[in-house]
C-alpha cells in the first residue's frame, strides 16, 4: 500500500515546511498506514503567522463584494467536490460515505450563511440623537484567527469556522487534527481556486508545540477550538491570559429523555441513529437515553432490536451503516468502559465488544452496545465514550429525568420524545442544556444560528457560527459625529455632555 505525503498548506501552496518531525496517518477500517503528515516546528509558526497578518492587512479592507465574490466560488467548489471530501473524510476517520458527505453539507449551510455578510453586516444609524449629531456603528474583523479542529468532523468544523471569519476580512490559520489531515487540503485548495488570496487561509499541521504556539504568539488574535473539555479548558486559559479572543467547545454527554407518551418506536429509530451514527464520534451524539417510568422496558427492547440490525464494516463499502472508531486507544477505551459498567451492576442488552469484520480482522472496529440500568457512579454515566454505546437511566418522572440532566457537568444537547407540549415546554425551560431538541435527537441548530452548549461544555461568550460567530471574528465601532457650520458657536461646556 502506498503511503501519502501529507504537506501544510503555507501562503498559496503545500508545503514541506521546515519541522523534521512527521506522523502516521491510519485508515480506521484496515488498521493500515495511509499518510506519513509532516509536523510544523516554530520557525514554520512564525512564518505562517507572518504571512497571514500580511494577508489580513489587506484582506480586511477589501470590498465585501469581492470578499463575497470568493465566498460564493468556494460555495460551489465544495458543493461540486462534496464526493472527493466525503472519500478522504470516509479513508482517515471512518465513518461511511453517506454520513461523510452529510458533514460536507452541514458545513455548506455555514459557507452559504457567510455568504449574505453584507446583509449581515450592516450597522446601525441614529439620525439627529443630539442637535447636529448622529451615530452610527460598524463592525470591523479582528485581523488573525487560528482554528484548532478535532478529528471527528474535519471538514463541517473548518467550515463552522473559516468562511465567517474569512467574510468578515480575517486571515484564518487551520490547524486540523493530525488522525485525519487531508481534508483540510483539499478545502485549502479550493480556496486558491475560488480566488482567495495567499496567506488568508492556511493549513499548519502539528502536535502540542504548534498548538501552544497558536495560543500564545503575539500574531494571533483570536483562537476558536473545538475539542474535549479538558484542552479546550487549557485553550481558555492560556489563549486568554495571551490576550486573545476564545471560543472554546469542550465535550458532551447528550441525553435523550424518552416519556411513556412517546411514539417509542420512534423514539428508537432516532435514539439508534443518534447514539451509532458515526460509530458515536460525534460531540451531539445521544450517549444517555434517560427511560421515564413505564416507557423504560419496550424502550429497551426496540434500541436493542435496531441495534442488532445494524451492519458494520468498511465505510466505502454498500449497505454498511457504521464504520470503525478511530484509533486502536479508542477502541480498547470503549471495551474498558462497558467492561467495567457491566462489572458495576449493568445489564448489557447489545454487547459490541467481540464484534469482527470480515476481511478486517486489523481494523478498529466496535459494535454498537446497549447498557440498560447505568448508574451515575458508573464511568459509562459519567466520562464521554466517544464510541457507539448508549447508556439507558431509568427514572420515575419527568422532575427526575431533569434532575439528572441537570446534575451532569457537561450541558452540550439534549432532547425529549414526547407527545405532550406540557412536558416539552417545562423540559426545554428547566434543563440547564444550551441545545434542545423536541422529538428531534440530535438538535445541531441550522446555521441562521449558533452552536454551543453551556457548563463545561463551553468556554467563552459566543457561540460558534451564527450571529454569534460574526460578533466573535468582528469587533464593533460606534461613532459619534457633529459638522457644526462654519459660524456655529461650539457649545462646549465643562459639564458632562448629554443631550438635553
Amino acid at each position: 500500500m502506498s503511503i501519502t505525503e501529507i504537506n501544510h498548506w503555507l501562503n498559496g501552496g503545500e508545503a514541506a515546511g521546515h519541522g523534521s518531525a512527521r506522523q502516521d496517518v491510519f485508515n480506521p477500517a484496515t488498521g493500515q498506514v495511509s499518510g506519513s503528515l509532516h509536523l510544523g516546528d516554530a520557525e514554520d509558526l512564525q512564518k505562517t503567522l507572518e504571512a497571514a497578518r500580511a494577508a489580513a492587512d489587506v484582506w480586511g479592507e477589501t470590498s465585501l463584494s469581492k470578499r463575497m465574490a470568493v465566498l460564493f466560488k468556494f460555495r460551489e467548489l465544495v458543493h461540486a467536490h462534496t464526493q472527493d471530501l466525503a472519500a478522504l473524510i470516509t479513508a482517515e476517520h471512518g465513518k461511511v460515505l453517506s454520513d461523510a458527505a452529510g458533514e460536507v453539507g452541514r458545513g455548506l449551510e455555514v459557507v452559504e450563511f457567510a455568504c449574505a455578510m453584507p446583509q449581515t453586516l450592516k450597522g446601525e444609524y441614529t439620525d439627529q440623537i443630539a442637535t447636529g449629531i448622529d451615530v452610527y456603528s460598524f463592525r470591523q474583523p479582528v485581523g488573525v484567527v487560528a482554528g484548532i479542529t478535532p478529528f471527528n468532523f474535519p471538514v463541517m468544523v473548518p467550515l463552522w469556522m473559516a468562511p465567517l471569519a474569512i467574510a468578515t476580512g480575517n486571515a484564518f490559520v487551520l490547524k486540523p487534527s493530525e488522525r485525519d489531515p487531508s481534508a483540510s487540503m483539499l478545502l485549502a485548495k479550493l480556496w486558491k481556486d475560488a480566488g482567495l488570496p495567499d496567506g488568508v487561509f492556511q493549513v499548519l499541521h502539528g502536535d502540542k508545540e504548534i498548538v501552544n504556539g497558536l495560543l500564545t504568539h503575539d500574531l494571533v488574535d483570536a483562537i476558536s477550538f473545538v475539542g474535549s473539555t479538558p484542552i479546550a479548558k487549557h485553550v481558555h486559559e492560556t489563549a486568554t491570559r495571551h490576550g486573545k479572543r476564545v471560543q472554546a467547545l469542550g465535550g458532551a454527554k447528550n441525553h435523550a429523555v424518552v416519556m411513556p407518551d412517546a411514539d417509542l418506536d420512534l423514539a428508537a429509530d432516532h435514539l439508534s441513529a443518534a447514539a451509532f451514527g458515526s460509530a458515536g464520534e460525534r460531540c451531539m451524539a445521544i450517549s444517555v437515553a434517560v427511560a421515564v417510568g413505564d416507557a423504560a422496558d419496550k424502550l429497551v427492547a426496540n434500541v436493542g432490536d435496531r441495534a442488532r440490525a445494524i451492519t458494520v464494516g468498511n465505510g466505502t463499502q454498500d449497505g454498511v451503516d457504521m464504520g470503525p472508531v478511530i484509533t486502536p486507544a479508542s477502541k480498547e477505551r470503549v471495551l474498558r468502559i462497558v467492561t467495567e459498567a457491566e462489572q458495576d451492576g449493568a445489564v448489557v442488552v447489545v454487547d459490541g465488544r467481540d464484534l469482527a469484520v470480515e476481511g478486517h480482522a486489523e481494523g478498529f472496529f466496535v459494535g454498537p452496545t446497549v447498557l440498560d440500568r447505568v448508574k451515575d457512579t458508573m464511568t459509562a454515566y459519567e466520562e464521554e465514550i466517544f464510541g457507539p454505546v448508549l447508556a439507558v437511566v431509568r427514572v420515575e418522572t419527568l422532575e427526575d429525568a431533569i434532575r439528572v440532566i441537570n446534575a451532569n457537568p457537561y450541558g452540550n444537547g439534549t432532547a425529549i420524545f414526547t407527545a405532550s407540549g406540557h412536558a416539552a415546554r417545562t423540559f426545554q425551560r428547566q434543563v440547564t442544556v444550551g441545545m434542545i431538541g423536541v422529538n428531534v435527537p440530535v438538535p445541531v441548530p441550522a446555521a441562521q444560528h449558533s452552536f454551543g452548549g453551556w457548563k463545561d461544555s463551553l468556554f467563552g461568550d459566543l457561540h460558534i457560527y451564527g450571529p454569534d460567530g460574526v460578533r466573535f471574528y468582528t469587533r464593533g465601532k460606534v461613532i459619534t459625529q457633529r459638522w457644526p457650520a462654519e459660524n456655529d458657536i461650539s457649545g462646549a461646556s465643562m459639564n458632562f455632555p448629554s443631550n438635553a
